[in-house]
């Protein structure tokens, strides 16, 4: 494993996206990029007022933009050249705010330089954002203090990370109880050799840092959350046949996760004859809503679900969207088929069952 305190292999991150890159074109690989014609129209109007610089150097693999944001207090953990942090901070409204953080000079100076253009674009009186250079390990760096965020995002970032596990820690000790951390990455489905993880281009290229995914889950859960849901997933091809030989039989993934911070979950998904019922009041999901790629709630339609669910729904910014039916008085035992192996698709598009729980 490489050492988190390795300065020449951060400074060779820094040197990456900070002058090696130009733009998107200049990727080796595909595993930073996103296609955008799947995003919901409201988001790609939004896009679309992001200004040309800053999506020119955009560098995701996923959709970290979740619903129902008005208001809320933000973080993007390595908000590079700003995009998503400007589209965040469009949606959570003036009321909102949001804190780009980011360990690269250029890209940093990137996205400050541009701040006065969004907030002409989106008529605010005053910004609602700002960027801060540090360390997505250590948070208090940038001046972020416990229990004081909603929401954290960030998009193919955390697999550069070379103490990931920290990373995991400052989100949970930063948020506020119920808060979320929301993002995308890229996966493994096995553990990727040492020799690997120090080969320059197949870690700064976001594919020799992946996790494997079994490795994430108990991170996740060590870190204090205790059931990380997976949103949605699509195999990343490896196209570049140097690459393909290099990597052999690993198989790579983006995937969006979303981990609550909820003391209360329990390890598994437990059956206490608990239901809900979704009221179509999400923003821009008036017929249905997914929480996760197994959790689609049909408007006015009573559902089981297990009390982890019940709890991410009912103390969670998504309360007041939900009618609750039942307590934990009595417990039933746990779900059938909980549990999983490799969980994510073959495929680049998976429906959400409409009823299952788990």
């Amino acid at each position: 494993m490489t050492d988190p305190n390795n300065k020449s292999s951060v400074e060779s991150v820094q040197e990456y996206y900070g002058k090696t890159l130009k733009s998107s074109q200049d990727l080796k690989t595909t595993a930073c990029c996103v296609d955008f014609t799947s995003f919901p129209e409201k988001l790609k109007s939004i896009f679309k007022d992001i200004h040309p610089e800053i999506s020119k150097r955009y560098y995701g693999c996923g959709l970290t933009i979740p619903s129902q944001l008005e208001g809320l207090h933000v973080i993007d953990l390595g908000s590079g050249s700003g995009r998503d942090s400007f589209v965040l901070s469009k949606l959570v409204g003036s009321k909102g705010s949001v804190i780009g953080i980011d360990m690269t000079d250029e890209q940093l100076d990137l996205a400050r330089d541009h701040i006065s253009y969004h907030t002409e674009k989106y008529g605010y009186k005053n910004s609602n954002i700002e960027f801060r250079k540090g360390k997505i390990e250590d948070l208090a760096q940038a001046n972020i203090k416990d229990e004081s965020v909603d929401l954290i995002v960030s998009n193919c970032v955390i697999n550069l990370s070379f103490d990931k596990q920290a990373v995991l820690n400052e989100a949970f000790r930063v948020l506020k109880p119920g808060g979320e951390l929301f993002f995308a990455d890229v996966y493994s489905n096995r553990r990727v050799p040492a020799e690997l993880v120090k080969h320059p281009l197949l870690y700064n290229e976001c594919l020799s840092g992946a996790l494997y995914w079994n490795d994430f889950i108990s991170m996740g859960k060590k870190a204090g959350f205790k059931d990380p849901r997976l949103v949605s997933d699509r195999v990343l091809e490896i196209t570049n046949p140097q690459v393909r030989s290099l990597v052999s039989d690993i198989n790579f993934y983006s995937a969006t996760y979303r981990l609550f911070k909820l003391p209360e979950l329990e390890p598994a998904c437990e059956d206490y004859g608990q239901a809900v019922i979704y009221q179509g009041t999400v923003d821009d999901h008036p017929k249905f809503f997914d929480l996760d790629n197994h959790h689609r709630f049909l408007t006015g339609k009573i559902q089981p679900v297990c009390n982890n669910t019940f709890l991410m729904l009912e103390k969670t910014r998504f309360k007041n969207h939900f009618h609750f039916l039942g307590n934990t008085e009595i417990h039933y035992g746990i779900y059938p088929d909980c549990g999983v192996n490799v969980p994510f698709s073959n495929h680049s598009e998976k429906n959400p069952s409409p009823a299952a729980c788990c």
